[in-house]
């Protein structure tokens, strides 16, 4: 939910607002210029502060396809309505934080977007009342792992919501109009992507209220918007930085897991033509010659726990 000490009113007027970590609490701040300003008076430096996802959701709602620019990357034609998966509020992250890639995995793709925040409870709305119940944008990287789209393409569960994949921040602006804003993804300083939310097919208050006919969202949901053209995998030891014109930027560091995902049990990694041609985008060698081959059940590698009533 929304933090204590914000209240509607200050859903008009353009504040920043942040959470952060002090002396072991964890604090609701507002943005000075280069300060942080935390509710019992105290400032801090924003540059070194330690930052918490400035909102606690309880539940993050993403859209698949919805920049232009991503779309004709892939080739493919746009659906008449959104699409949708979601990430588990476990997946959360912030600014500074690490993005952990499994040491048996290979594809994890960073993916700017911006973020919009709930403010009030939000069930069968209109359109023309959806930023009635926006209480601010953020900004996300949606990362995937897509080493598990053999398993796991329809859900994304897997391939979106583990631990660490959901960075978010550094704050909420209040007041942020939407329109002509440019976004960019920089990896180690190179920009990777360069977008606009004017390429988006569905705008931010069409997504809010698709999502509102059937589910009800309340204070401090998140909802993810899309993401540009050119998501690409990282390595670790990579700084992954996206940047949205008027809301900041937000950093993270991609670091291995000294640990694999378990064999044990549940789908393995895989590098299929399905993983490889999501993951590398419109860098997939057979890109505009052919779809990707589907993927043989029986190709796919099987823990070692295996079904109780295999054949």
């Amino acid at each position: 939910m929304w933090s204590n000490h914000l209240n509607t009113n200050d859903f008009w007027r353009a504040v920043e607002y942040r959470r952060i970590l002090l002396d072991g609490v964890a604090l609701d701040a507002t943005r000075d210029g280069d300060m942080l300003v935390t509710n019992d008076g105290r400032r801090v430096e924003a540059a070194t502060a330690q930052h918490l996802p400035p909102v606690v959701p309880s539940k993050i709602l993403c859209c698949h396809l919805n920049h232009v620019s991503r779309v004709r990357e892939f080739e493919v034609e746009l659906p008449p309505a959104p699409t949708w998966f979601q990430k588990p509020v476990s997946a959360l992250n912030a600014h500074g934080g690490d993005v952990v890639r499994p040491s048996n995995c290979h594809y994890l793709n960073f993916e700017g977007e911006v973020a919009i925040v709930i403010g009030r409870i939000a069930r069968n709305i209109a359109l023309a009342d959806a930023a009635d119940f926006i209480a601010g944008y953020t900004i996300a990287n949606d990362f995937g792992l897509h080493d598990f789209r053999d398993t796991d393409a329809g859900s994304m569960l897997r391939v979106k919501g583990a631990d660490t994949l959901c960075p978010v921040g550094p704050g909420v602006v209040t007041d942020w109009d939407f329109h002509h804003k440019s976004m960019r993804t920089l990896v180690n300083g190179n920009v990777l992507q360069d977008g606009s939310t004017d390429e988006m097919a569905w705008d931010m208050h069409y997504l809010v209220t698709d999502m509102a006919r059937l589910i009800t969202l309340l204070p401090g949901d998140i909802i993810l918007s899309g993401t540009p053209a050119f998501s690409r995998p990282v390595q670790p030891g990579d700084v992954v930085t996206v940047e949205v014109e008027g809301l900041g930027a937000l950093t993270n560091y991609v670091v291995a897991s000294p640990d694999p995902v378990s064999d044990e049990v549940g789908a393995q990694p895989t590098s299929t033509e399905e993983v490889l041609s999501t993951a590398l985008g419109g860098d997939w060698e057979f890109r505009g010659q052919r779809r990707p081959n589907p993927t043989e059940r029986s190709t796919l590698p099987y823990p070692r726990v295996l079904p109780r009533h295999q054949s």
